[in-house]
């Protein structure tokens, strides 16, 4: 690395760009020798560990400045990054700087084109190959020979790219350890017998330096699979068989991208695996399955709920995955206003009665209904649930999973458990009359119940019972409140900007806007962290209805849905839209977001 151990030309470039001061540069060359000694030590002594030790590659003066901790001198308080460095040395040298995202990159090209030894020795990465010409990303700009070595090997010309050292060393640890795996598969296949027991089984899954082609191949495919979901925050795996090949996707902020495209012969193994570690039964091919595994990846504990399904070529499999530190936050976290949160602790605070939690498919109610039961758990109270299926077990909870085949049903079992002596009670769903009528019954008789409906808002959750054919006077006693919720993707914090919208056109997207002319907004421009969606993470918004002496006497007389909204609006309830131009003022989303998951108009 000719050009980026050259002190005085990379110094200088940075103290040009405005990236350090001249004193910082003092700095650096007083305590470079020093800094360069420790990482060296350091790197030797873990020379057993993951893919950099293994290459044998020293530091560099770019390691050296970065590990120095240089603050910016915008005196925004961010530290000189490795990527800042390498982009400033591309715009010198007129190269390209290319930031790595591991869902744009082919896994074919970049294990395939040139030996795994060849990438690690010469620090480079072929990652797309796009009309006939081979996309190289490196580190060192003086590689034209190793480049022209790789024309000449592969018959194509080579356009490089210049990027940082810890994103190839990541990529290929991350890409060659999966696809030796897979390869390795592809002649090694086992189907490992199912030991069908507990509820749960609890697994230690290898970090990735730990995962080597030598291992049991498919356990380290599963396991490199693993761990690439949770680095990239992944909610949901998809495992989908195809006619030549299966497909991996996976859902980050709602969105599903493909990752992967492995051998169609491997998919069954890897199914098989994941079989096993559920405790389903894997020859059973032809009927759904629902299973679990727990989790513990580098010390921490998580769970993944797992469901098989008959597809045209084969078994899907979809792999929820289930973070702890999110399902059990504390109510006052997940995303109520000073008022709602005032209400729905009111609910809590009662000792009977029904607090139902309704929105769609993938809209949080299981986080708010697990927060609320970890915030008012205790040694003295009896909780209990009934779910389908279980979605994370809890030690400080009683937690039964629905099972039809054995007449173990909501229904069935809520009378059983009024026998059980419960405080309070937790229903996965209310699907249908028996279970409501027993859910209503347990709030009457002294128990505080909590259940889902699936409806559009809180208020129509009124009329859904009386679908169901419970009576409206027994609805005005039992009931206490509902909480209607969807998901939004918050704004990326990395490339947030500030832009100006007509308050107009907002009013005729339906938002309660008060303000007339232009409204100063937010929303992300789009940048490497968030994949240049402009979102990273998501928050829920809310309606909160609170069933009091006003709107108790309307429910119990049958009045509409109309007529409700009007009294509980009068009382000061904020609809989902009010809450998502809440969160729209404050910069948390967008309105586009929100009106993708709301609806547009009035």
């Amino acid at each position: 690395m000719i050009y980026l151990n050259d002190e005085n030309k990379l110094l200088s470039l940075l103290q040009d760009r405005g990236l350090i001061t001249d004193t910082q540069r003092q700095l650096i060359t007083r305590k470079k020798d020093q800094q360069l000694q420790l990482l060296t030590k350091g790197r030797r002594s873990g020379r057993s560990g993951g893919l950099e030790r293994r290459a044998g590659d020293l530091p560099s003066l770019v390691d050296v400045i970065v590990s120095l901790g240089v603050e910016l001198t915008d005196h925004s308080g961010q530290l000189l990054s490795e990527e800042m460095i390498m982009r400033a040395v591309a715009a010198d040298l007129k190269l390209p700087f290319k930031r790595l995202d591991p869902l744009e990159l082919d896994l074919e090209v970049v294990t395939k084109t040139i030996p795994k030894s060849f990438a690690l020795n010469h620090l480079l990465l072929p990652f797309a190959i796009r009309n006939g010409i081979l996309e190289v990303a490196l580190c060192d700009p003086d590689k034209q020979e190793v480049l022209a070595d790789i024309e000449r090997a592969n018959q194509v010309t080579v356009k490089p790219y210049l990027t940082t050292k810890s994103d190839i060393l990541k990529i290929l640890a991350e890409f060659f350890g999966f696809q030796s795996s897979i390869s390795a598969a592809e002649s090694h296949l086992a189907n490992p017998l199912a030991d069908l027991g507990n509820l749960e089984q609890y697994v230690r899954i290898a970090p990735s330096s730990e995962i080597a082609s030598s291992d049991q191949h498919i356990t380290s495919a599963v396991d490199h699979l693993f761990n690439y979901a949770f680095e990239q925050r992944a909610s949901d795996i998809h495992i989908e068989p195809k006619r030549k090949d299966s497909h991996v996707r996976l859902r980050i902020d709602g969105v599903l991208h493909t990752i992967y495209k492995l051998p169609r012969v491997v998919h069954a193994a890897v199914l098989s695996r994941i079989k096993t570690l559920s405790r389903l039964d894997i020859a059973e091919k032809r009927r759904p399955q629902d299973g679990r595994i727990k989790i513990d990846r580098e010390g921490k504990e998580a769970e993944i709920r797992v469901s098989t399904m008959p597809v045209a070529f084969g078994e899907k499999v979809v792999l929820r995955i289930l973070d702890p530190d999110i399902l059990f936050q504390g109510v006052d976290g997940i995303g109520f206003s000073r008022r709602d949160l005032e209400l729905y602790r009111s609910f809590l605070a009662s000792p009977h009665g029904i607090v139902l939690v309704t929105g769609p498919t993938g809209s949080g109610k299981s986080t708010t209904l697990y927060s609320t039961l970890k915030s008012i758990s205790t040694p003295e109270k009896n909780i209990v649930t009934i779910e389908d299926p279980v979605e994370m077990v809890h030690e400080e909870f009683n937690q039964i999973s629905v099972q039809p085949q054995v007449d173990v049903t909501f229904s069935n079992i809520l009378r059983t458990i009024l026998r059980q002596d419960p405080d309070i009670i937790m229903i996965g769903e209310i699907r249908d009359l028996p279970t409501a009528a027993n859910a209503v019954q347990a709030a009457l008789t002294g128990h505080l119940v909590f259940s889902t409906l699936h409806t559009n808002d809180a208020i129509s959750s009124v009329n859904r019972l009386l679908d169901l054919g419970v009576q409206s006077f027994m609805i005005a006693s039992s009931l206490l409140g509902v909480v209607a919720q969807r998901l939004v993707r918050t704004i990326c914090p990395h490339c947030v900007e500030e832009f100006t919208v007509s308050a107009e056109v907002l009013r005729g997207y339906g938002l309660p806007v008060s303000e007339e002319g232009d409204v100063v907004l937010k929303r992300g421009k789009g940048c490497r962290q968030c994949r240049h969606t402009g979102y990273l993470g998501r928050c829920a918004i809310f309606e909160v209805f609170a069933v009091n002496d006003k709107t108790r006497p309307l429910i119990a007389d049958g009045a509409s849905e109309d007529d409700l909204r009007r009294a509980a609006s009068a009382d000061g309830m904020s609809s989902l839209r009010d809450d998502l131009w809440r969160k729209i003022k404050e910069g948390i989303t967008t309105y586009e977001e929100g009106l993708r998951v709301v609806g547009g108009g009035h």
